[in-house]
């Protein structure tokens, strides 16, 4: 296994082009089944999510070719498999997102249980809920998820809780199902109206009606479509994070404000400098940070990924930070590492009066064992150490608090980070990081 070593101390200086969205690319990929004909994707980031998704569908029969610098083409009219095996599909969390395309291909579709990061349980029943509620059978045999439909029909869904990918799923299943689907309590998130974009550009009918609803008219036959990914605002938060921490300036070309709301108002709150430009953003350290209560919410609220890299920002920052995470059952396992940093944090339970209107996760699968917000003292110096990834985020905070520290940190496991970032660790370098891949 490949491991980071980074000695910090060094101010990042300089910019840096982020790629596309991970949180779309891959699911755009996987939606591309739907057509009949060839589509190329454009704007991708070099990450190992991408390359597993690219090998899946080539394992189920269709094709798929890099066409260009950060191109992919895929022509779906050769699939002859509904089946992932289990090598595949259980390497990411992102199996059961293929259910659509096989149903409305095949009429059956066989998927492993999903592997991914392990961040507390994935409330994949909110996914077949809304199949079933649209003529599917889904049923779990072995550790694989079987399902299947003598033909998939548009109803009305409502989420009891908002799901990104719950969102991105039953869009899939609807967009070629008999009839109009109504989703109501549809998440928000900008990769979610990427996926719509692209679906619409292929010929599908699918529009946001009120705040949270999506109507979608079901039709036929799809096209392919040739279509830009939008940009990956989770790198651009971290690279933001990395910037302001170790005191640096930092220019993000491609980075979109009206995707960073709720990020740039915390910044202003702390005290971070930032400038918006046609360029992207600039993020950059102006002077003594400041603390601040974060609490993560589903979009347009503060993003759960964020939670671990700001957490570090605040271990700078002046005074005393709550950060309370309401999305993900188990998002804290960088907490000890950074406590055996030097860092001053608290793991707690706030009391809250009802929780189920808090708390985006299922409460009946809550972990008594799990904390949910924690208190970060600041500022404080942070040291060097040796430390195992368990998880993308928890890399990403890992070298970021690295970056910070006095002295060389190892970190290992490293490939949980690759499956986000491309060249993570050349692009910190071109800035100034002392970051060695080993």
């Amino acid at each position: 296994m490949s491991e980071f070593h980074v000695t910090g101390g060094t101010p990042l200086y300089g910019s840096v082009r982020i790629g596309g969205a991970k949180n779309a690319s891959y699911k755009l990929m996987i939606a591309s089944l739907l057509a009949d004909t060839e589509s190329r994707l454009l704007n991708f980031s070099r990450i190992s999510d991408v390359e597993l998704v690219a090998k899946i569908i080539s394992y189920l029969g269709a094709k798929v070719n890099r066409a260009g610098e950060r191109a992919i083409s895929i022509h779906p009219k050769s699939i002859n498999s509904f089946e992932i095996d289990r090598e595949h599909g259980e390497q990411g969390r992102f199996s059961t997102m293929f259910i659509p395309p096989l149903l409305a291909k095949f009429g059956e579709a066989r998927v492993p249980a999903p592997g991914g990061d392990k961040i507390g349980k994935r409330p994949l029943g909110r996914h077949f809920e809304g199949l079933e509620a649209l003529g599917a059978k889904v049923i779990l045999e072995k550790g694989m998820y079987i399902a299947k439909t003598t033909g998939l029909i548009g109803n009305r869904y409502k989420f009891e809780k908002n799901s990104h990918t719950g969102t991105e799923t039953l869009i899939m299943a609807a967009v070629k199902a008999k009839g109009q689907t109504i989703l109501e309590n549809a998440a928000l998130e900008p990769e979610i109206d990427d996926l719509i974009d692209y679906l619409n550009e292929m010929g599908a009918r699918i529009r946001r009606r009120s705040y949270r609803i999506i109507e979608i008219d079901g039709v036929k036959k799809l096209h392919g479509a040739i279509h830009k990914i939008i940009p990956d605002r989770n790198e651009a938060v971290s690279y933001a994070c990395a910037a302001i921490a170790t005191k640096g300036d930092v220019i993000i070309e491609n980075a979109r404000h009206d995707h960073l709301k709720a990020f740039l108002n915390k910044l202003e709150e702390i005290g971070a400098g930032f400038e918006i430009g046609q360029y992207g953003i600039r993020f950059y350290y102006k002077g003594k940070l400041k603390a601040a209560d974060i609490t993560t919410e589903i979009e347009p609220g503060f993003m759960t990924d964020w939670q671990p890299l700001m957490a570090t920002v605040l271990t700078q920052c002046e005074g005393t930070s709550v950060l309370h995470e309401t999305i993900m059952a188990n998002r804290f396992q960088y907490v000890d590492e950074l406590i055996s940093m030097g860092a001053n944090i608290e793991l707690f339970n706030p009391k809250i009066a009802h929780p189920e209107n808090i708390y985006n996760f299922d409460l009946k699968d809550d972990d008594p064992s799990y904390k949910h917000a924690i208190k970060i003292k600041g500022s404080t110096p942070l040291k060097s150490g040796n430390f195992e990834v368990k998880d993308l985020r928890h890399g990403a905070t890992l070298i970021l608090a690295a970056m910070v520290a006095r002295g060389t940190t190892i970190i290992k496991n490293i490939e949980h980070v690759d499956r986000g970032y491309e060249s993570l660790d050349k692009r910190l370098k071109s800035m100034g990081a002392k970051i060695v891949r080993k």
